[in-house]
């Protein structure tokens, strides 16, 4: 059995399969009976998020007449009412969703609601906060087109019936309620669905749609909360007496049973001068077997301030996706490289059927028009059968340019399917009997050739996928570093899901505790469930990659092939983060190598170096550090940011770990020894990582300034989205670094400095003297990082042996702008530390090089789009620095 190396309790247990989901930004979310409780892998015992599930009033969908409640399918669904709230199915959505470019969270209840939750970024508060309520607005469409149903008598009562129900039959249906409520309550009835056996009620319905696709009246929710020029108008409450089919038709459309988000899609848009269009599509499953898809657009801009803005919603169509509940369901994305990517949606059903939808760029864009369904059925993969599935998992291999996907049924057994991207012919590569109960949770790694299963049996499997079979191999007992000193017991009773960190490198499993074992005055009170932690990192990732042969034999405990995993999987994982699609997240990796840093160092000096030696030089040169070095700081100005930001978040926090990161910032601007070693050597490569990464801001911001001057008159001025600030702060960084910066920097800043002196407007603002925000005593610019004002009272009591007095006020400088940071909230660096005014311009971040010639960049590289919130020096998401007492994301 494998090692935890972390864990974290939770006070409620889950109560549904797939009930954590890991974000990535690098958040954790479980769905734990009426809680949704968020938490932080790097401080797995620290301050956690909270959604708290309340109870949801009824929506209004018509009258039923008192002697139809008993019949058909209305008996569950009024007992159903009377359960207390639960969460069934979250999904976290992509970076940049939220208004602060963190994730989105889709919350579904076991109520059939579903809402979307953004982090208290700006709200100094535990509790997660709602943005939008999807099922409120999911029925305001469908009432307003009459649930798509056609007027005909087969539907609603005659107009003879209506009016012979009167008040007094009002009255004894309520009376008959109150009756069947008090007993519910004698009888202690508990109604929980926790094996999907309570799914009749939605497979009887008289009549199914014509199409698949259901087109309908589609409305936005404005990003200011007030604007719905498209909202149909107040709806009266539905008092039209109905048949007790239509009411269970309705209410399973109303009804959601599970959701999940797609990756974040771009598109250029022709209206809008240029601009991007960003959206992410979210797709509720329901009880009626539709699935409607919705599009969420991501914001125009980024703030940390704001906390009123709701992002703008569209209901694009109800794809009638299966006869029964659409149980669970995934995305998939292949193509992005291409002009038009495909976008693919699997859906399983608790009748059994596993199907799998398509759609593309262009019929995606023409639906932000028409607001038609672009999706067809690309593939019925499993037909219906008594079996349902109650879990997927689907990923496009890179690795084997192919699609797989894994299908979990509630017998304990899955199967895995593969599907050839050139040819998109499926084919079934394996069905096993893995486990004894319900499947709970599949998740692929490594890029689709390794699969985990676990089940609520409580046992956790993997499997290794080579061509075109699948094996199981054990999952590595041994843990690097220390194992975990909580004292959390063993007595587990059933395993709820599993999800991978964004590097695939750890393993996250929420687990339900046998409450019968635990001792009755203290565990059993407070931990119902908990959250383990598993490395993943010496997995047998299917084909083995040469290795070095540095580790010739077992040391603490390590196997030679765990090892040479290790070193495959790191370096793997590595190599994933150079696309720029994927968001830097590098904890799993940092907290791994920290592990191994501290029982066996020289294994993680072995994996770096051959990581530089590759990633730098093109070709692995197995040399030491101290003469790698050298020759990797000379390429800096040939390899992209990405890899420059990777180099700086391991160099902090790996090889100079035993710095705090104030005292490795001291020593970048000069106040550094020479007897330090090798902390010294890792400082030299950091310090000049750094500069470059400037140098590379630097010339856009001089590019972008003088392409703007140059084009007045011919340019409209919405075109321009980022203008660079601080321009006579940069223009004196170059001047005190002139011996060692680009010699373009140079020739730019004298034109910066002349076009300026050209202009009288902009002379008085942009060499105007900095004043200190909280003085107005004059800055002057000495350093890009600080600062100190000159008091008036400086002169009077200076002091022989000090340069600046104690009145002078210590101010930090914006990283991008150089400018005196003000006293507001600011972007925060949780790996450097540093602030940010401004973000800098999204071209700064996909640099493949320095620029040849930076005069010569297109003006599409300044073009209107959405800035991203990242570190200049890190390139890991910035965020508002909150209180230790609460939660925020760790993306190292």
């Amino acid at each position: 059995m494998a090692s935890r190396f972390q864990e974290a309790s939770l006070v409620t247990s889950p109560s549904y399969p797939n009930a954590v989901a890991w974000s990535s930004e690098n958040l954790i979310a479980v769905a734990a009976g009426h809680l949704v409780i968020i938490i932080n892998p790097a401080l797995p015992t620290g301050p956690r998020g909270l959604i708290t599930i309340s109870d949801a009033e009824l929506y209004q969908i018509g009258r039923v007449r008192s002697q139809d409640l008993l019949t058909g399918g209305l008996l569950p669904s009024s007992l159903k009412r009377e359960r207390s709230p639960c969460v069934r199915s979250l999904s976290w959505s992509e970076i940049g969703m939220s208004p602060n470019h963190g994730c989105l969270l889709a919350v579904c209840t076991a109520e059939g609601r579903v809402k979307l939750y953004r982090p208290p970024y700006s709200d100094f508060c535990a509790e997660w906060v709602e943005i939008v309520d999807i099922s409120k607005m999911l029925y305001e469409n469908l009432s307003s087109m009459n649930f798509g149903e056609s007027k005909n008598p087969s539907t609603s009562l005659s107009k003879d019936q209506v009016v012979e129900h009167d008040h007094e039959e009002d009255e004894r249906i309520s009376s008959l309620k109150a009756r069947k409520r008090r007993k519910t309550s004698a009888n202690n009835i508990n109604l929980h669905e926790k094996n999907y056996t309570d799914r009749a009620s939605c497979s009887k319905q008289d009549s199914q749609a014509e199409h698949n696709v259901l087109e309908i009246e589609v409305y936005k929710q404005a990003s200011n909360g007030q604007d719905r020029r498209s909202l149909p108008k107040a709806l009266k409450k539905c008092s039209q007496e109905i048949s007790p089919q239509t009411y269970v038709s309705r209410e399973a459309l109303l009804s959601s049973h599970s959701v999940a988000w797609s990756s974040l899609l771009r598109f250029s848009s022709e209206s809008s001068c240029g601009n991007m269009l960003r959206f992410s599509l979210l797709a509720i499953g329901s009880k009626s077997g539709s699935v409607s898809i919705w599009k969420v657009h991501a914001p125009e801009c980024y703030h940390i301030e704001r906390s009123n803005v709701s992002p703008m919603v569209e209901l694009t169509a109800i794809v009638q996706a299966h006869s029964s509940w659409v149980s669970t369901m995934s995305w998939g994305i292949f193509g992005c490289d291409s002009s038009n990517p495909q976008v693919v949606l699997v859906t399983g059903s608790c009748d059994g059927s596993v199907k799998i939808w398509m759609s593309n760029k262009e019929d995606l864009q023409k639906s932000v028009e028409v607001y038609k369904s672009s999706f067809f059925l690309l593939k019925e993969v499993v037909a219906v059968n008594p079996v349902q599935v109650s879990t997927l998992s689907f990923v496009v291999s890179n690795h084997y340019n192919a699609m797989h996907l894994a299908i979990g049924k509630g017998s304990g057994s899955f199967e895995v399917w593969k599907c050839e991207i050139s040819t998109r012919k499926f084919e079934q590569i394996v069905s096993t009997n893995a486990h004894n109960q319900v499947v709970t949770g599949l998740a692929w790694s490594y890029d689709g050739r390794c699969l985990y299963s676990c089940s609520q049996d409580n046992y956790v499997r993997s499997w290794v996928l080579c061509e075109n079979t699948i094996s199981e191999v054990p999952i590595p007992a041994n843990t690097p570093g220390l194992s975990s000193t909580t004292d959390l017991p063993d007595d587990f009773l059933s395993c709820l899901g599993m999800a991978l960190s964004p590097g695939n490198l750890a393993v996250a499993l929420v687990r339900n505790f046998n409450v019968e074992l635990l001792n009755p005055m203290y565990q059993a009170r407070s931990q119902k469930a908990a959250v383990e932690f598993l490395w993943n990192g010496a997995q047998q990732s299917g084909e083995s990659e040469d290795s070095s042969e540095t580790v010739t034999e077992a040391i603490l405990g390590f196997s030679k092939n765990e090892f040479a995993n290790w070193e495959s999987n790191i370096l793997w994982s590595l190599k994933e983060f150079n696309y720029l699609n994927k968001p830097l997240v590098l904890w799993d990796m940092v907290a791994a190598m920290l592990a191994f840093k501290q029982s066996m160092p020289e294994f993680v000096e072995l994996v770096l170096t051959k990581w530089l030696s590759v990633s730098y030089l093109g070709f692995h040169d197995d040399i030491s550090m101290e003469d790698l070095v050298p020759k990797i700081t000379k390429r800096f100005s040939a390899v992209p940011s990405r890899l420059l930001h990777i180099l700086n978040v391991i160099s902090r926090r790996v090889m100079l770990s035993e710095l705090k990161t104030e005292e490795i910032n001291r020593k970048l601007q000069g106040q550094r020894t020479n007897d330090e070693g090798e902390i010294d050597l890792w400082l030299k490569l950091l310090q000049e990582s750094e500069r470059e990464l400037r140098e590379r801001l630097v010339g856009l911001s001089f590019s972008a300034y003088l392409l703007a001057e140059s084009s007045q008159g011919s340019v409209s001025p919405p075109s321009w989205n980022w203008r660079p600030a601080g321009l006579a702060q940069l223009q004196q960084w170059v001047e005190i670094n002139r011996d060692i910066v680009h010699s373009q920097l140079e020739t730019l800043s004298l034109e910066v400095k002349s076009s300026l002196a050209r202009s009288s407007n902009s002379t008085k603002t942009a060499l105007e003297e900095e004043k200190c925000p909280y003085c107005a005593a004059p800055v002057n610019f000495h350093s890009p990082e600080e600062a100190f004002c000159e008091s008036s009272h400086q002169k009077k009591k200076k002091s022989k042996d000090k340069e600046r007095c104690d009145q002078s006020h210590k101010l930090e400088r914006c990283c991008v702008s150089m400018q005196v940071c003000p006293p507001t909230p600011l972007w925060f660096c949780k790996c450097c530390n540093r602030m940010t005014l401004e973000p800098a311009p999204e071209t700064f971040f996909a640099l493949p090089s320095f620029p040849s010639d930076l005069k010569s960049l297109p003006k599409s590289s300044f073009s209107k789009v959405a800035s991203k919130p990242f570190c200049l020096f890190c390139g890991v998401l910035l965020q508002r620095k909150q209180p230790e007492f609460l939660l925020s994301a760790s993306p190292v």
